[in-house]
């Protein structure tokens, strides 16, 4: 209960900070990059209590992820023979790496974009992309397109739902994960079919 107690001290500090942009930006980046924090825990009470910066608060959180993917992607391109292997072990596992580093060859759009929305840690897709040199301006298109789906779609949920988002989106949030990775999925495939 520590955790979660921490982290709603923290979001009641945001909401009525003048550094609330700041803030959530850098929680966005440190999420995205390294901290396992449940982004979601601060972001839908903030988007609640300031509804007037609703979208902006998204497109703030959606720039601080890229920011972090940026980052993430330049290690992969840059240092992944010097901390690529400790990453690796971290975060995922050799044979998952070499599956991502092959479809990266591939299908990298498409599958950055998946990685960005289903629930696998993303740092797995931006070292993928860096590691094997994938197309940044495709790594920041298909990064950007999954991370706002992301969070204008929380936004998007509050904006209609207000105080009964969070119930909504415990409540749904396995079942909109699902229906996106299939959509997504189908949209992959019938890319390759052309």
């Amino acid at each position: 209960m520590g955790i979660l107690n921490s982290i709603e001290q923290t979001t009641k500090r945001a909401i009525n900070s003048k550094h609330m942009l700041k803030g959530i930006t850098l929680a966005s980046f440190l999420e995205s990059i390294i901290v396992p924090i449940p982004l979601e825990a601060i972001l839908v009470p903030l988007l609640q209590a300031r509804r007037e910066k609703i979208w902006l608060i998204a497109l703030m959180t959606t720039l601080g992820c890229m920011v972090g993917a940026l980052v993430g992607y330049a290690l992969g391109y840059y240092l992944f023979d010097l901390i690529g292997d400790w990453v690796i072990q971290t975060f995922s596992s050799p044979e998952q790496f070499e599956q991502v580093s092959s479809k990266m060859e591939s299908q990298g759009f498409w599958f950055v974009l998946t990685l960005g929305i289903v629930p696998v840690p993303f740092q797995i897709a931006m070292l993928a992309a860096g590691a094997t040199k994938y197309s940044l301006i495709g790594f920041i298109v298909a990064t950007t397109i999954a991370r706002s789906i992301r969070y204008f779609g929380l936004a998007l949920v509050v904006y209609f739902a207000g105080n009964q988002a969070e119930s909504l989106i415990r409540k749904y949030k396995t079942k909109a994960i699902i229906a996106l990775s299939i959509l997504v999925l189908l949209l992959w495939w019938m890319s390759s079919l052309l």
